[in-house]
């Protein structure tokens, strides 16, 4: 890339344009102009405001996304415990991710658009090298299940959803209520000891 500088500046701009603003009103040129560049360097690196959103969810999230990557390749770990430090990881980042809160109607729908995106980014990202994590688990005899990828989604889905709290809001109560009902399934379904990963309900 010609100018990484320029690069994060662009989504610098957009970051801060979203903590008082909807996507929908942002204009290339507000960003550009937040940004102190010229609209027409925009489109050297992004070629729509999608693209520059899309950029800034994957910057937000690169940190479980690395985490994650890097834990894949540390099979001396014990398999749940890596699903821990990835889970956290991802809490981590979802609580710095567009800190505005937005009060009205309009604000609710944009920051639950908003949040759908980066879930997505995220459950895609995230599922091969939980599957993965999961298949060394299942070679090391620690796991005993047949559908790792089908597992790493469903953790996925139901960890994401519940810990960001946006798009079904809930109660602490209920979100630890919704994690341990998860880990008795895993419990279960792995074929481990009930209470053996009760420590995944800290996360």
């Amino acid at each position: 890339m010609a100018n990484q500088a320029k690069y994060e500046k662009i989504l610098d701009a957009l970051q801060t344009l979203l903590e008082d603003r909807s996507i929908q009103t942002i204009s290339v040129s507000e960003i550009a102009q937040t940004a102190g560049i010229g609209k027409g360097s925009i489109y050297y690196y992004f070629p729509s405001k999608n693209a520059i959103l899309d950029a800034l969810i994957q910057r937000n999230y690169e940190k479980p996304i690395q985490t994650a990557r890097s834990l894949t390749s540390q099979p001396d770990i014990s398999p749940f415990t890596r699903m821990a430090m990835i889970f956290q990881a991802c809490r981590n980042s979802s609580s710095e991710f567009l800190k505005s809160e937005g009060t009205t109607a309009s604000g609710a729908q944009e920051k639950a658009f908003l949040h759908q995106k980066y879930l997505n980014h995220l459950i895609s990202e995230l599922k091969p090298e939980l599957a993965a994590i999961i298949r060394q688990g299942i070679e090391r005899g620690e796991i005993h299940f047949d559908h790792s990828e089908a597992l790493a989604e469903i953790v996925l889905i139901v960890l994401t959803v519940k810990l960001d709290n946006t798009l079904i809001p809930s109660t602490r109560e209920e979100i630890e209520d919704t994690i341990a009902g998860l880990v008795s399934l895993l419990e279960k379904g792995t074929e481990n000891p009930t209470g053996s990963l009760n420590f995944l309900m800290t996360i």
